[in-house]
């Protein structure tokens, strides 16, 4: 797989978007942009009070995040993103219609183990029942994959990449 499609790495707080797409991105030798840093402040305060972020806080959010995969479309990019529900997608596939998920999959347990080990980070461990019950995953006619977490970051972006190649078009197979 090249550097010229738009990836974002999905999935509930906790499941490492952060570090797979950070090391997905090293691995396409493409941009990185983690869409915590583009939070607006209101929504880290909200967060950071144990509350969680609605349709409304999340939209222009979104934009920004869309507006990020369409500046990298040509030349490709992977975002961290929750993009939880299946209308935070279609939002951003407005900008990039191209672009490919890769949802980062794990159970209750799993994740909670993760969370446990980043303190101080602006979402808590207590909203994650919120992203669980928030959480649509990918449908049939979404362009992405679906990988386990229960593994080191390593697997982890193999199995991404591979499984991305099956689902990319090539010159040789359309």
């Amino acid at each position: 797989m090249t550097g010229e499609y738009v990836v974002v790495v999905m999935g509930v707080s906790g499941s490492g978007k952060s570090t797979v797409g950070a090391a997905l991105a090293q691995r396409l030798g493409v941009p990185f942009e983690d869409a915590d840093d583009l939070h607006p402040r209101a929504n880290i305060a909200k967060m950071s009070a144990g509350r969680p972020l609605d349709d409304e806080d999340r939209h222009p959010w979104l934009e920004i995040i869309g507006e990020w995969l369409a500046v990298h479309s040509d030349g490709g990019g992977v975002m961290s993103c929750s993009a939880l529900k299946r209308t935070y997608r279609d939002q951003l596939r407005m900008h990039a219609p191209d672009v490919v998920f890769v949802h980062l999959e794990g159970s209750h347990a799993v994740i909670t183990d993760r969370q446990a080990s980043r303190p101080g980070h602006f979402m808590p461990a207590s909203l994650l029942a919120s992203q669980f019950a928030t959480l649509e995953p990918l449908q049939p006619d979404e362009r992405g994959v679906v990988i386990d977490v229960d593994q080191g970051v390593d697997a982890i972006v193999a199995a991404s990449v591979s499984q991305l190649e099956a689902l990319t078009p090539t010159e040789e197979n359309p």
